[in-house]
């Protein structure tokens, strides 16, 4: 081989690898972007919550919680050199007849190269925010599932206030169950005000039963001094038996000394 042609390789390798990273910054919402591809693989990256790491097919909290995609720890799409590495988040859309019909998120690692003959377009780096909405979008219209999956990665953007229209969805009754009790049950997981709309559901007598008692889970994963209050006032004032019998079950879960207090009141009527 003489060295023009090893040269002429080399560069006809990197021609492909710069045809295989991501594209440059483009304009355009995300949904147009995603929408313009027919078929394959749409990759996009933002920046994740401080507090959530990624190794595999498990994402994790500060808390250590961990969620898993999948119980295989092996992903197709990234790979990671250290443990639990924090940051980005790297979604993953499967998309056919330029809709979304599956998706998958990770957090940490780097892509890996795509199989021969696959089709696949990275957006590069995009606004968390913008993705946050992109996501509670396609849950909001598209069927149990994708839609449903679609909830979880949107709670993993950075500095994205998501509860408001993770409330509107669990009170959406044309959304699917599926989809309505993933955004109730992420709802318990947000910050600042998911408490007092979680507490709004469960009392709501138009939200489906299924909902409200997914509602009154959530409340038991809040702090205490946000939880117990409100599962305290469903289980002495809610018109629902069967909701005040699932509250009354998880505070005594909680261990809360104010639950003693309800039990006590409770039994000796």
């Amino acid at each position: 081989m003489t060295a023009y042609t090893a040269l002429a390789k080399y560069a006809c390798a990197a021609a492909l690898l710069v045809v295989a990273g991501p594209l440059p910054a483009q304009s355009g919402s995300i949904e147009s972007r995603v929408s313009a591809v027919t078929d394959g693989d749409v990759r996009m990256s933002f920046a994740s919550r401080p507090d959530i790491c990624g190794e595999g097919n498990s994402i994790m909290t500060g808390r250590h919680d961990r969620t898993v995609w999948n119980s295989s720890s092996y992903s197709a799409d990234v790979e990671w050199d250290e443990d639990c590495e924090h940051g980005p988040v790297r979604l993953v859309l499967r998309v056919r007849d330029h809709a979304p019909v599956a998706l998958h998120a990770y957090v940490g690692g780097h892509w890996r190269t795509p199989r021969e003959g696959s089709h696949v377009t990275d957006l590069g780096i995009v606004s968390a925010s913008e993705a946050a909405t992109y996501l509670l979008g396609l849950a909001r219209r598209l069927p149990s599932s994708p839609g449903s999956d679609a909830i979880f990665p949107a709670t993993l953007a950075d500095s994205a206030s998501v509860w408001p229209t993770l409330a509107a969805i669990a009170r959406d009754s044309s959304s699917p169950s599926r989809t309505r009790k993933q955004a109730v049950f992420w709802l318990g997981q947000a910050a600042g005000n998911a408490t007092a709309s979680l507490d709004s559901l469960a009392r709501d007598q138009h939200v489906d039963e299924s909902v409200r008692e997914q509602a009154v889970f959530a409340l038991s994963q809040r702090p205490h001094d946000e939880g117990v209050p409100a599962l305290i006032q469903i289980a002495t004032s809610n018109s629902d038996p069967a909701l005040r019998k699932k509250a009354l079950f998880w505070l005594g879960e909680s261990g809360d000394p104010r639950a003693i207090d309800v039990f006590e009141k409770i039994l000796t009527k």
